[in-house]
């Protein structure tokens, strides 16, 4: 399995429009942060996590090949403002994309010609299928088995996936204590770490590796990541050695 993080920045990215941090202002590419999505290539499949806005642009420098699936974890702008730009890959058939119920449902109201049945689709539109998925419920990809799972993003339900033994968890803030049951014998994980500093709907980096080390993960990959880290070499100097800084275009193998 191999995976990609196309995306590493929380939602309003890095640099933040007109901050002069540290951070914002550095010149060294792993602080370029867009919008969090990942794609996983497993067992001849590709499957993209989540499609913001920045998905035009993270996805130029990706081999332009078919999506085997979309998995969306849930429908904050940041994670699904680019599905439009999802319509160069209806060349190779339609994209599936999948949803829980109360995503998919404010997705047919925000974009609602991206999903438009095939007999009534006008020239142009995307070719997208809209897919309700429940957690504990496996999706099967051609397949491929993924596993949605339950987290909070603050009060907010939203689910993390797990493929085989990697999982991809973003926008958390807790975990009901019966998910941990599916988490089981994950050995890699991509996992959000916003900051230092508490706050109310995101882990912070501390909190993101003290949950990893109550799974026994061997490494973890922090994503959604904020301007008010320190900036990347400073930050990966001091975390762990199993403790990545996730960046955007960093790949590796599961």
């Amino acid at each position: 399995m191999k995976v990609t993080i196309l995306g590493s920045g929380t939602s309003c990215g890095v640099p933040q429009v007109g901050c002069t941090c540290a951070v914002c202002t550095s010149t060294n590419p792993k602080d370029k942060r867009l919008r969090c999505s990942a794609l996983v290539e497993v067992d001849g499949k590709r499957i993209l996590i989540d499609c913001g806005p920045d998905f035009r642009q993270q996805m130029l420098s990706i081999d332009f090949k078919p999506l085997d699936a979309v998995l969306v974890t849930h429908e904050h702008y940041d994670h699904v403002g680019g599905i439009d730009d999802l319509r160069p890959y209806s060349i190779f058939g339609d994209v599936n994309i999948y949803a829980e119920k109360f995503c998919a449902d404010h997705l047919m109201e925000r974009i609602p010609y991206c999903f438009t049945p095939k007999d009534k689709r006008y020239p142009g539109v995307p070719a997208l299928n809209l897919i309700e998925i429940e957690p504990h419920v496996p999706i099967d990809i051609d397949g491929v088995e993924v596993m949605p799972l339950r987290v909070m993003h603050g009060q907010l339900p939203i689910v993390g996936f797990r493929i085989k033994n990697f999982a991809y968890i973003t926008d958390m803030k807790t975990i009901p204590e019966e998910e941990y049951e599916y988490l089981k014998g994950v050995e890699v994980m991509i996992v959000n770490g916003l900051r230092h500093k508490e706050h109310p709907t995101h882990q912070t980096i501390e909190e993101a590796i003290a949950f990893a080390e109550r799974l026994g993960v061997k490494e973890i990959y922090l994503i959604h990541m904020s301007h008010h880290i320190r900036p990347h070499v400073v930050e990966q100097a001091e975390l762990p050695e199993w403790v990545h800084l996730g960046y955007d275009g960093v790949t590796f193998k599961v």
